[in-house]
């Protein structure tokens, strides 16, 4: 019996060590998330997946008119990723693949109104390869 224990336990730590790298494969969790609405509906055409630079972060937070202080952050460790849609309510999701690609879907309601809503969110960059099957720089 006690043989029978040490097997167990020898079995569930190989099968932690096997899935540990895995781990952050799936849905993952956003950092810090700033939700809002645009009144220019053109702004929304040229709005990217994902912003990896300070400098295209803040023109994106000028030109869109977001109220307050562009957000620090570490874009060695982060990346922010960008939702958009004309209803009134938008949410993200992000999910990561095994091949380090974080696939992004944003859902909206459909009771479209002027201008767009928008999910800006930071998510850990670790692991991530492509965001929705375009590279990184």
């Amino acid at each position: 019996m006690r043989s029978l224990c040490w097997l167990v336990c020898l079995s569930g730590l190989f099968l932690a060590a096997v899935f540990i790298p895995h781990a952050r494969c799936g849905e993952i969790k956003f950092t810090r998330e700033w939700k809002g609405s645009v009144d220019d509906e053109d702004l929304q055409k040229n709005a990217p997946a994902r912003i990896t630079s300070a400098k295209v972060l803040k023109k994106l937070w000028k030109d869109w008119k977001i109220e307050g202080q562009v957000p620090e952050v570490d874009f060695a460790k982060e990346i922010v990723v960008i939702g958009t849609g004309k209803g009134s309510l938008v949410n993200l999701s992000a999910r990561l693949d095994d091949e380090g690609d974080l696939e992004l879907l944003c859902m909206s309601t459909l009771d479209f109104v002027p201008g767009f809503r928008y999910v800006l969110a930071t998510v850990d960059r670790e692991g991530v390869k492509t965001v929705n099957k375009k590279k990184l720089p």
